[in-house]
């Protein structure tokens, strides 16, 4: 019968985790992490081949389910950067400065648009700082807004 003992484990878990160089998908940085963590459990707690198995299977799981839950979103882009201008129609953002004779309103949206999160606009509606407004339409450089 086979024994694995604490060490086997822990090469096992670096090796995956040096394997996760060459990969890129992040899934196999989780696996050799539960190997790790199933050598260094079993260093101080003695355990059957098959509960050490039974570990590291739950361990595997566990850590790729927390990085899909709460890391992975982290790091996705939630900008518009590189869409077409009709994606930020429909856009809500703040007045931060008021269209004064001719020249254009400034609007800050809470994340970034196309690349940009604050953009000039004009309006027809009578407005004051903090407004919210909505994106009607994209006229060159500058938004068509409309209090929301």
């Amino acid at each position: 019968m086979i024994e694995f003992v604490y060490w086997h484990w822990l090469v096992l878990g670096i090796g995956l985790i040096a394997l996760e160089m060459v990969l890129p998908s992040f899934i196999a940085l989780w696996f050799g992490l539960a190997a790790c963590v199933v050598g260094i459990l079993l260093l101080f707690i003695p355990m059957s081949l098959t509960l050490q198995v039974l570990l590291w299977t739950v361990f595997s799981i566990g850590f790729t389910a927390l990085w899909f839950k709460f890391i992975k979103p982290l790091a996705t882009d939630k900008t518009t950067a590189g869409l077409p201008a009709e994606k930020i129609i429909h856009e809500t953002g703040m007045v931060i400065k008021l269209p004064i004779e001719g020249e254009k309103g400034m609007l800050r949206f809470s994340t970034p648009k196309l690349g940009n999160d604050e953009w000039l606009f004009n309006s027809d509606d009578e407005l004051t700082l903090g407004d919210r407004v909505r994106v009607t339409a994209v006229e060159g450089n500058s938004l068509i807004v409309i209090k929301s």
